[in-house]
């Protein structure tokens, strides 16, 4: 496997990353979009981690080098993010990807936490060449999602949500389950009970729960590969 720091152009000047490859072999290709810390070594792992199971993973510096384990400056910082700019990022993110010697296919997926998870909704509704949406408890107050361009553009999304999640309760979940299928997108939305919000961050024992990351991971591997396996 080779890891390390990776950039790639975008309409704004370069875009710091950080890249995971498969040993070996080729894979598809899956942006991995931070929580609101910002690329932190949590998000390196998820891309190791998924390039132990065969994917080439990108993990796109949104917030230019800013990262923080404090939520108030994590607060800031992701309301400070533009979001057309990061749209831009995305989309260039998703050609460096596509354009890699170890990608293969025509498309890929985008799978994100938190701020991540609803930045992974807002890929898929802006570029046709996102095949898969994993969303894990997806937040952003200014980020909203045209369900109906995820249609259009063929974009299947997986929504994994906390029966416990303060900041996305299951009634968010269900509403977003309800737009997507009134659009016609091909989903499936999740509640795991007992989780808290940021259940899969590891690097979090006071929110991590081991037995529904296993779950939410095992469920996204399915997920991913039944999806892009799918296409050339």
């Amino acid at each position: 496997m080779s890891v390390g720091n990776f950039s790639f152009p975008t309409p704004r000047g370069d875009c710091e990353a950080y890249l995971a490859v498969p040993e070996g072999a080729d894979g598809h290709g899956v942006l991995v979009l931070s929580e609101w810390w910002g690329l932190v070594d949590q998000i390196a792992d998820v891309c190791d981690r998924l390039a132990r199971e065969g994917f080439v993973a990108l993990a796109p510096d949104l917030y230019r080098g800013e990262r923080t384990d404090d939520p108030e400056r994590a607060n800031r910082l992701m309301m400070d993010l533009e979001i057309p700019r990061a749209g831009e990022e995305l989309s260039a993110a998703a050609t460096a990807l596509l354009n890699h010697h170890a990608v293969r296919g025509s498309r890929v997926a985008a799978a994100g936490f938190c701020m991540g998870g609803q930045l992974a909704l807002y890929a898929g509704s802006l570029d046709p060449r996102v095949r898969a949406v994993v969303d894990f408890y997806g937040i952003h107050p200014e980020v909203s999602v045209d369900a109906s361009a995820l249609r259009e553009n063929g974009t299947a999304v997986l929504g994994i949500f906390a029966e416990r999640d303060e900041f996305v309760p299951p009634k968010s979940a269900r509403e977003l389950e309800a737009r997507l299928r009134e659009a016609g997108v091909r989903h499936a939305v999740e509640i795991y009970p007992e989780a808290s919000h940021a259940f899969m961050n590891d690097a979090r024992p006071d929110v991590y729960d081991a037995a529904a990351a296993a779950r939410g991971w095992s469920r996204m591997l399915s997920f991913l590969r039944a999806e892009l396996d799918t296409i050339a």
